[in-house]
């Protein structure tokens, strides 16, 4: 039996062959997928492609001859755990937030009550047109999920934000929402509140939370670097338990050690000036902010283009200069509402160092870390930490980095419901 019922909803935009990797790319991960395009998908992708691949009848027109449901816009929308557009065009998403159903696939919208994911692609200045964003703003509002768009070089040789999200990161945001709705529906029966125990459920599904993850590196010369022991496993456990509790998780990455989780969006930022990059390129979405990367304070301030030899080198001097202090960065231009979280990995005065650095940086909240204490620190999978807000200090005892992860994020909560 599948996992979940998807349906794939392909409007008319150049990205529309996209859609068939997501759709081979859900079917990897256990999802029954049915598809219904719009008229001007069919001219960029054939509806026999998905036929095939499907083995299921491709709606475009209910009230084609060649149809064997003759209410399948009712049918089709209530017979599926997710309906996911990609590619989302300007035409489309303005017919789902202005109730427009002239269409089939506008048609199951306006019918289905399964949650509705949107991953748009179109030209960017379509994008930041003030009608498309007052469109995307109504259709958040009503409940609905976006994959958003990314920069990058446009089909029509355009650079700038509307390109389509990764086919992998969509999938991984699908079937995140997935999990967590099939985990809210759980808390929500009498069985599961019976123990007494406060499902976190999905009190993360308005956030948009990006996190900063494992150790930056420094190029020395073209083979060696400055690194630090960071593994990335705490950061990718805040990563995903805040998807589980619903939020929409992008993480920027440094080197890691482990693999990411499969349900949240990844970008790779090696060195500190990377990471900072990309993390100032999403920031105008973000509501919540995690500085979990170890990014080193120091880079060599010339790396050399060739190997350096040691031959006739007893001793070697490295001019190093500082990198940006990417927390404190975000914390200072942070648009309103943001809430910004760091970490403090520690020798000594732990909890202190940790409230300096709040002070300092002007964070809601900091995570202090002793990392000479057994089974906390780098590359294990348990920690013992200290959680520093303003007003309270929450001592915990050594746990899992998942069991740390829930617990950060329940004071994310609080903060948020306290602002």
């Amino acid at each position: 039996m599948a996992n979940f019922r998807v349906g794939l909803g392909v409007s008319g935009g150049i990205a529309a062959y996209k859609a068939v990797e997501v759709l081979r790319l859900l079917q990897k991960a256990g999802c029954e997928v049915s598809v219904a395009m719009t008229r001007h998908a069919t001219e960029f992708v054939h509806p026999l492609t998905f036929k095939a691949l499907t083995e299921r009848h491709v709606i475009v027109d209910d009230y084609a001859a060649d149809n064997p449901d003759p209410i399948a816009h009712i049918n089709f929308s209530q017979n599926i755990d997710l309906l996911l557009i990609v590619p989302a065009t300007a035409n489309i998403i303005a017919k789902f937030a202005n109730g427009v159903a002239d269409d089939f696939l506008s048609s199951t919208y306006l019918a289905t009550t399964a949650p509705v994911m949107i991953a748009p692609a179109m030209n960017t200045t379509m994008w930041e047109q003030p009608a498309t964003q007052r469109n995307v703003a109504q259709l958040k509002n009503d409940g609905v999920h976006f994959v958003e768009p990314v920069a990058g070089e446009l089909a029509c040789k355009t650079v700038g934000t509307g390109k389509l999200e990764d086919v992998e990161n969509i999938v991984a945001q699908a079937m995140a929402l997935l999990a967590a709705e099939t985990q809210g529906r759980r808390e929500s029966e009498p069985s599961a509140v019976a123990g007494g125990s406060a499902p976190h459920s999905l009190d993360l599904k308005n956030e948009h939370i990006l996190i900063t993850v494992g150790g930056t590196r420094e190029a020395i010369d073209p083979v060696r670097f400055i690194s630090n022991h960071s593994s990335g496993k705490m950061g990718f456990a805040v990563a995903e338990a805040a998807a589980a509790r619903g939020a929409n998780v992008t993480v920027v990455a440094g080197a890691t050690t482990v693999e990411s989780p499969r349900n949240v969006r990844v970008i790779r930022g090696i060195t500190a000036d990377e990471m900072f990059a990309a993390v100032k390129n999403e920031l105008a979405n973000t509501t919540v902010f995690i500085g979990a990367a170890a990014v080193a304070d120091y880079a060599p301030a010339n790396a050399a283009d060739a190997k350096i030899k040691k031959e006739g080198r007893d001793t070697m001097t490295l001019e190093l200069k500082k990198t940006p202090d990417i927390l404190a960065e975000v914390s200072r231009s942070r648009h309103d509402g943001m809430l910004v979280v760091g970490f403090a990995a520690e020798t000594n005065d732990v909890v202190g160092y940790a409230r300096s650095k709040m002070e300092k940086k002007g964070l809601d909240l900091v995570i202090a870390n002793d990392i000479t204490k057994a089974g906390a620190g780098f590359n294990t999978d348990t920690n013992i930490a200290t959680i520093v807000s303003h007003t309270s200090e929450t001592e915990l005892p050594l746990m899992s980095k998942r069991e740390l992860a829930d617990k950060i994020l329940d004071e994310v909560v609080r903060l948020r419901h306290s602002t």
